[in-house]
This record gives C-alpha cells, structure tokens and sequence, in this order.
C-alpha cells in the first residue's frame, strides 16, 4: 500500500452512509461504500464467480503530495485491480498511472453501465446474505440436483425443511454450491438451478 503521512487527501467524501443492502459477502475489512453507485457496484462483485474477494477504499495511491483511494481493490485468481465509479467529480488524471505503477489494473464503472437485470437480481439475492443453508438442505438439494442435473427455484423451494426456503436458496447461490443465470430475466419460478462445477 502507497501512503505518505504528509500529503494530503484528494477530496473524497468520508461520511458515515448505509446504502441497501446491507450486507456483503466477499468485502474484506470495513464496508465503507461511498455512495450508491459504489454499493450497487459491490453487489456486482459478490456475484462475480471470478472474484476472490474486495475491499473498500483499502490502497492509497499517492502523487504529488495528494492521496487518493479508488473505490474497490479487487481480487481474482489471476490478478488484482482497482476501480472506481464515474461520478461528476472525477478522480485525479494520474490515478491510472500511479495504479500501473503499484501493478494493478484500473477500471471505470458508470451507473449506466451496470447490468440492470444483473443488478437487480444481485440486490434480492444480497438480502439473504446473513442467511445460511442448514447442512441436512445442503445435501439434500445437491444430492437432488446429482440426480436430476437441474431445477427449477420452484422445485428447489421445496427441497428445504430446516431453512427458509428462499433464504437457504439464495445462501448457496451466494456460497457458491448452485448456480442460476442472473443476465437474462429477473429470478422466478421458472429459473433453472444447477450444481455448481468448478
């Protein structure tokens, strides 16, 4: 991590906010979300199957006497990389440069960019991201999916006894046991679930 005791911070702004919803999955260390588009931002990243992990605001670049701290430091398998959201003040010209130099990637979001659907179904899934799966519906619903190889949220709905059903289906989706397609349409009845293969 960049930092210099001395400089000073480019303007960013550092008040405490909620933005919906609450919780994370795979944040690591303080949720510290600048606004909105940040937060929609980070739901995206807790259903990227290539994401390790992120974090908040957590490297500090440094240039000229200023700090500046990107939005997310991101995580993969292959590489680590910031990004930011675009928003109508932007961050410094020299943050690209001074990221390439600390050997990572940078990358701009616009609101407008972000998959709608995606987003939206990323959004009801985070809602039960507290939840967890009890272990006898675990292996219930994957033995199931073993035998029939996919089914739909309905037919998985009723494979759970311990756990709320929508919860406990949501949980093993965000932990990575099953999987749904969240591009095409908003989760309903009809949405086919698989076993996840790594």
């Amino acid at each position: 991590m960049m930092s210099i005791s001395s400089s000073r911070s480019v303007a960013q702004p550092n008040s405490v906010q909620i933005f919906y919803p609450l919780s994370t999955i795979r944040c690591d260390g303080p949720v510290l979300f600048r606004d909105q588009l940040a937060r929609d931002i980070g739901c995206i990243l807790d259903l990227d199957d290539d994401v390790l992990s992120w974090s908040c605001r957590s490297f500090a670049l440094s240039h000229g006497g200023q700090t500046y701290r990107p939005d997310f430091l991101v995580k993969r398998a292959d590489c680590s990389f910031l990004i930011d959201g675009v928003r109508e003040e932007a961050a410094p010209e020299w943050v690209r440069e001074k990221a390439k130099a600390s050997g990572l990637g940078y990358e701009k979001i616009e609101a407008s960019s972000l998959p709608r659907v995606r987003l939206k179904n990323a959004k009801d899934l985070m809602r039960y991201a507290r939840y967890e799966a009890a272990l006898s519906d675990r292996v219930r619903l994957l033995a199931a999916l073993d035998e029939y190889s996919s089914l739909t949220v309905a037919e998985a709905l009723i494979v759970f006894r311990e756990t709320k059903p929508m919860a406990g289906l949501a949980s093993m989706i965000l932990h990575r046991f099953i999987t749904i397609d969240l591009n095409a349409h908003l989760i309903g009845p009809e949405t086919v679930v698989r076993r996840r293969r790594d």
